[in-house]
């Protein structure tokens, strides 16, 4: 027996050699650097996903990946765009420019500790259950693996890391592009924690993100309503339309909203009524007639509850341009790195994730899925890279942070965030984009093919951002 696993140690060894062997002197200089800085990484990852704060409110989370990025040589630059947690990290000149994102913000009441079952770190906390905690290190680990290279004259160009906040409400990064902060890169790199690992060369949901309010007239309930004009009545006639205009729009549209106000109390009928809306398609010309005709259905609910009303923009997103050449690129290295290693307690943590929130119990799916060669229906999902996207080409990676197919915005996803399950999430990340970055840097060939097929996509298409006018809805101090 102990002459089997002495062979199996020799073997998983050998295997271990083998696919570094495979590697170039760099990109096992880039392996290196990540794992110097692991801990570093991990470290600050926690912090994030221990401040857990939420749109244009990530004072804490922004710091420590600007610190960090500092402490390593980078020049920084905060506050851009007018968005105080919003940055730069930049090293080297010249061509070419390869940027990197990394976002960090939390998403409200979801709360929860490193545990496979439900429950709160702080009851009604925020909590990272989309996994930017991990999003912004990842990608803060690939960027400084490259300067290193760049430092040591090992290879030329720019490398640009950008803290970008609020991705999941507001949209910083649409203000981010209005700034010019892209104008000079040549191809930008993304990823994104979730359940599985792949280059990604499918496109997102459009969407655009509106406010809608009723003003009507105050009186007493069982006194006198019919001194009233309810703004709570209008607010339920739109809801009404919005749900039958569910069956008269094509299946790639979503429409979903929040009632954030209907009203204070029962025996007062109300005079002021708000709810949060938005539209989603995969295409952002299916989904501006949809939007314009829910705007038509907030006027004639006003009109059937004689009450006022006003709707206000808040803020729009693209869907994203896919590349495929620069998918090609990341594919290439998944394939180098091979799948990511799980310890039995982590897969046996997965599987209690998968008990807890009612799926089949199979554990981490560690596979290198095959990159998708054809357009296929974008998932429900929607971001304000693809703003991104249409300004310069983008180059996106998926990489597995929990377990196959947890419910995504959940406590499920800030539990395994927390732990080496997600810690694993970031190294892997780190290695797989800052290889793909290398062979930009290496091969101007390369660049070229990525920009030039972003060129032919995006076609005479002018980008027009989806916000309000004047300056990002940053929320007062507290």
């Amino acid at each position: 027996m102990k002459s089997y696993f002495f062979t199996l140690l020799i073997l998983i060894s050998s295997i271990s050699i083998a696919q570094t062997q495979k590697l170039s002197k760099n990109k096992q200089a880039l392996i290196k650097s990540i794992e110097k800085h692991e801990k570093a990484l991990i470290d600050i990852s926690d912090k994030i996903w221990a401040a857990a704060e939420t749109a244009f409110e990530e004072t804490k989370s922004a710091e420590f990946l600007a610190n960090y990025a500092e402490q390593n040589g980078f020049t920084v630059k905060r506050g851009v765009a007018n968005i105080p947690t919003a940055f730069t990290a930049t090293f080297g000149e010249g061509k070419p420019v390869i940027s990197i994102l990394g976002e960090f913000d939390a998403l409200p009441g979801i709360s929860q500790k490193t545990k496979p079952t439900k429950d709160p770190l702080v009851k009604g906390g925020n909590g990272h259950g989309c996994g930017h905690n991990l999003f912004g290190t990842g990608s803060l680990g690939a960027a400084i693996a490259i300067k290193e290279l760049i430092e040591q004259g090992k290879i030329k160009g720019t490398i640009k890391f950008l803290g970008t906040p609020a991705e999941e409400k507001f949209f910083a990064k649409i203000w981010m592009v209005k700034a010019g902060l892209w104008d000079d890169v040549d191809v930008n790199i993304s990823w994104h924690p979730g359940a599985k690992t792949e280059a990604d060369v499918q496109s997102s949901l459009a969407l655009v993100d509106f406010k809608v309010e009723f003003f009507g007239q105050a009186a007493h309930a069982a006194a006198d309503p019919w001194n009233g004009r309810s703004a709570s009545d209008a607010l339920e006639l739109y809801t009404s339309g919005i749900n039958y205009y569910r069956e008269h729009v094509k299946p790639t549209v979503r429409m979903h909203y929040h009632i954030q106000d209907g009203g204070q109390v029962v025996n007062v009928v109300p005079d002021y009524s708000r709810l949060w809306v938005r539209i989603r398609d995969s295409k952002r010309e299916g989904m501006m007639p949809v939007y314009k005709r829910v705007m038509e259905m907030a006027k004639g609910a006003a009109i059937m509850a004689n009450v006022d009303y006003k709707v206000s923009l808040i803020s729009g997103i693209y869907e994203i341009l896919v590349n495929r050449e620069g998918g090609k690129i990341m594919q290439q290295n998944l394939e180098l790195l091979g799948p990511i290693d799980y310890t039995k307690e982590e897969i046996a943590f997965g599987k209690k994730i998968q008990e807890a929130t009612q799926k089949p119990q199979i554990g981490m799916d560690s596979s290198i899925k095959p990159l998708r060669v054809t357009e296929e229906n974008p998932g429900g999902g929607s971001t304000d890279v693809g703003d991104v996207s249409w300004n310069v080409a983008n180059i996106n990676l998926y990489v597995t942070v929990a377990p196959k197919d947890t419910p995504w915005h959940s406590w499920a996803v800030v539990a395994c965030g927390g732990m080496s399950i997600g810690h694993k999430g970031i190294v892997y990340a780190a290695k797989a984009m800052s290889m793909t970055m290398l062979d930009l840097f290496e091969n101007p060939d390369l660049v070229t093919k990525v920009k030039n097929e972003y060129k032919e996509r995006k076609g005479d298409v002018v980008y027009k951002p989806i916000i309000p006018d004047g300056p990002p809805p940053i929320p007062a101090q507290k």
